[in-house]
């Protein structure tokens, strides 16, 4: 009797269920959404950031300023840019910094008396006003310091490890009475990653040299005075001086020629008036 009552309770509720549809919930239809559209304000065209471009040097101290004439009095700089070759990739300036990448380090960054590297971008340093080892794509060949009363300290520390660490192929320095380094030429050349002195020779009494690798010259320190000279002839590579000496010599010897045919025209004149004037007296 219980399982019957069960039954017809069962029975009951299966009928009563089976009076409303069952629709699986996948198929039942879902409410409607509603977007709501809000008006972003648009972006502001994105501005570019201004190219990289490294400061200037500070001006020089009075002090600085002892011995770095030296490259400028007789034209070295422009001489060592004609001597060295192609200035469409040979960087050859002077008071620029070098820095390893796009950013300037106050107090820390350096730029040397003299600077030279090969297969560069002049263009690009032009632009960044100085070198960036990372944009040039290799360190630069060769610098030079001169020294000066308020530099040499960190010039024989300081600059050192910074252009080792660059990987400056060789550093020299240069004062020209050795006062303030104690010494009137050196120079070191990168090798396995450290600076390793160059043979500097004292060739005569108070004339000093070493060779460049870099650059194929000697450097030679004589008189208060760097010069450059090949290491094949021992001559002097061209100066401001000797090639001004030689355009004036030049124009001179072209002046005395064409004195000399002006001379020459006029005696020709002379006498072919005088064999008019003979043959007019005949």
């Amino acid at each position: 009797m219980r399982r019957q009552r069960l039954a017809s309770r069962r029975n009951g509720m299966l009928c009563s269920i089976s009076q409303y549809s069952i629709v699986p919930l996948s198929r039942q239809p879902r409410p409607t959404r509603f977007s709501m559209t809000t008006t972003r304000p648009a972006n502001p065209p994105a501005v570019p950031a201004p190219p990289f471009r490294l400061p200037d040097i500070p001006e020089r101290h009075p002090d600085d300023m002892t011995s770095v004439d030296n490259l400028h009095q007789y034209g070295a700089i422009a001489n060592v840019i004609q001597y060295l070759g192609n200035p469409d990739t040979t960087i050859v300036s002077a008071e620029h910094y070098i820095v390893p990448g796009p950013a300037y380090v106050a107090g820390e960054s350096r730029y040397p008396d003299l600077l030279v590297a090969f297969d560069a971008d002049p263009g690009a340093y032009k632009a960044r006003n100085g070198y960036v080892v990372s944009e040039q794509g290799k360190p630069p060949d060769f610098v030079l310091e001169v020294a000066s009363r308020r530099t040499a300290s960190d010039d024989l520390e300081g600059k050192k490890d910074y252009y080792e660490r660059l990987g400056v192929g060789e550093y020299w320095l240069f004062d020209s009475e050795g006062e303030f380094y104690r010494f009137t030429l050196r120079g070191y050349r990168l090798e396995g990653g450290r600076y390793e002195p160059i043979l500097v020779d004292e060739i005569s009494p108070g004339v000093f040299q070493g060779y460049s690798v870099a650059l194929n010259l000697n450097l030679r320190a004589a008189d208060a005075y760097l010069g450059w000279h090949d290491p094949h002839t021992e001559e002097h590579i061209p100066t401001l001086t000797t090639e001004t000496a030689r355009a004036e010599s030049a124009e001179a010897r072209a002046e005395s020629a064409e004195a000399r045919a002006e001379s020459a025209e006029t005696q020709v004149k002379e006498l072919e008036a005088e064999i008019r004037r003979l043959r007019a007296g005949g």
